[in-house]
């Protein structure tokens, strides 16, 4: 049941993707893609889509309109300045709306009326009192805006919204057009309009806040706990400059932290604003930053391993909000070089593994070493490594240190160090690549000769840090033996692999795969 005190804590929540993101350099959009992203903003439940500023073009009046003509359920404004030109065009774009608004504006600081407008105070009063009223002349719903209002001078302001309330303006927006205020400034502001401003307790307060010191979000919940019920944002804070308020951020802050705002409530499907997200983001080409609030990749995913462990135990420890809830599929625990035993070891039970204590040891110092130079390790990755282990832990050789030397047109010359039981074995050999170079070396320390008859590199995942995987097989008096190696370095890889067929000649451990036609080594 809807009580007289959740209607009065509502926040309308006034979406300017479509309008003030599109302003963002490179954000233009075409009209088909303005008519699915306020499909978007109809599911996602947003309660006002501005559509476009009609009289910029005859592009924008056209996807106003049929922006109109489509959206159920959610009210389509178009912006006008305020002069006759521009309300007469909103009005004609947005009459086939179910629910329409006109938003006009003027700005109401000195220094826009000196230098932008050149217009005194009291002609931008009379211009307030004639548009406002032209604009509700066609509709029953009208949104004023004091462009500049957090520079203006606030008794002035109050003269302007008067006029505006008068002129049959329902809404009157507050906007911090250039990023300019703070959150107990923009709080004691709005305090000041309404213990001064005849009427606007008829009306509904909006914010506007854009993002150039960093507090566009702030700016607006401060502005919500000081009264205010409209919030004007964009999906994923685009915008001019620095952006807009993030519609993402203000929702869950709300969600989460309504106490704080007298019960304040939105009626926005959280479960999509990451759907909402990418559509936006893809259809812009603004990437969403990874560590940006709600919708960044890294939002919800954790490495550090006290983090981890804590998690595992309790996921509210770390976690204020469920990624389900806006959209995400769950925590991510992602393993680096910070994750500690828990995550690890999290991660490894996902996988199907059950190691003992000393597997696990051994596998978790291995997983250090790939973490440090890998910036994030995968469940391919760690599939890998697993397996690696579990091949070599019986290994007859071991590779302790080797190194390659090549220059551009010159053989690779390469020395390795290697342990065979309590034995260390060194080898020096020039080939025609580092691989060659590396195998000879390895075959001058083994004393073995063999006939390579297979060699395949492989990437276990993509990207310029991926671990190789490289799988060789040898012939040995007609015998052929199999080898398996994993390194962040293919060279490395190579000779792992190399040394663990080795391993399995001296064993006698035959592969009984087919013989095929035998390949030389190569760099």
């Amino acid at each position: 049941m809807t009580t007289e005190s959740d209607v009065k804590n509502r926040i309308w929540i006034f979406d300017t993707t479509l309008r003030d993101g599109e302003q963002s350099p490179g954000a233009t959009m075409t009209v088909e893609e303005k008519l699915e992203v306020a499909d978007a903003l109809v599911e996602l439940g947003v309660d006002i889509i501005e559509a476009g500023f009609p009289a910029a073009s005859p592009g924008d009046f056209e996807a106003v309109k049929l922006i109109a003509a489509r959206v159920k359920g959610a009210r389509v404004a178009g912006l006008a300045r305020a002069n006759r030109s521009d309300i007469e065009q909103c009005a004609k774009a947005i009459e086939p709306a179910e629910q329409s608004r006109i938003h006009t504006f003027i700005a109401t600081s000195d220094i826009h009326l000196q230098h932008k407008l050149r217009m005194s105070r009291e002609e931008v009063l009379e211009r307030v009192s004639e548009m406002v009223a032209l604009a509700r002349s066609f509709t029953d719903n009208v949104e004023f805006s004091a462009e500049d209002a957090t520079r203006s001078d606030w008794d002035y302001l109050v003269e302007v919204f008067s006029r505006a309330i008068e002129s049959g303006a329902t809404t009157l927006n507050v906007p911090d057009t250039v990023g300019y205020t703070t959150p107990a400034e923009y709080a004691a502001l709005m305090a000041h309009l309404q213990e001064h401003t005849p009427g606007i307790e008829n009306v509904i307060i909006s914010v506007h806040c854009h993002n150039d010191l960093g507090m566009g979000t702030a700016n607006t919940l401060a502005a919500i706990a000081a009264g205010a019920r409209q919030a004007e944002v964009t999906i994923n804070g685009i915008g001019e400059r620095a952006g807009n308020t993030a519609l993402e951020e203000v929702v869950m802050a709300l969600a989460t932290r309504g106490d704080k705002f007298g019960g304040a409530w939105t009626n926005v499907r959280k479960d999509r604003i990451v759907p909402s997200s990418r559509l936006v983001s893809g259809i812009t080409g603004l990437n969403v930053q990874v560590n940006k609030a709600i919708v960044g990749e890294n939002a919800f995913a954790h490495e550090a391993g006290i983090h981890q462990d804590g998690m595992l135990k309790e996921r509210t420890t770390y976690e204020i909000m469920n990624p389900e809830d806006v959209g995400w599929e769950g925590t991510k625990l992602v393993l680096g070089k910070h994750s500690g035993r828990a995550g690890f070891r999290n991660a490894l039970a996902e996988l199907g593994f059950k190691l003992d204590d000393e597997e696990m040891q051994a596998a978790y110092e291995s997983f250090l070493l790939l973490a440090d130079k890998k910036k994030r390790v995968t469940a391919a990755d760690l599939i890998a490594l697993v397996r690696n282990q579990q091949q070599t832990r019986d290994d007859v050789y071991h590779l302790r240190q080797w190194r390659v030397d090549i220059a551009s047109g010159e053989p690779a010359n390469a020395s390795v160090v290697l342990s065979y039981g309590d034995v260390q074995l060194a080898g020096d050999a020039e080939g025609n690549g580092p691989v060659d170079a590396l195998l000879q070396a390895i075959d001058a320390a083994t004393s073995i000769q063999t006939t390579l008859e297979y060699y395949q590199v492989e990437a276990v995942t993509p990207g310029e840090d991926a671990q190789g995987q490289v799988h060789v097989r040898i012939r040995s008096e007609g015998q052929l033996f199999t080898g398996h190696g994993l390194a962040t370095d293919i060279v490395e890889a190579s000779a792992r692999a190399y040394l663990d067929a080795l391993g399995k000649l001296r064993a006698g451990d035959a592969s009984t795969v087919l013989a095929g036609s035998s390949v030389s080594r190569w760099g």
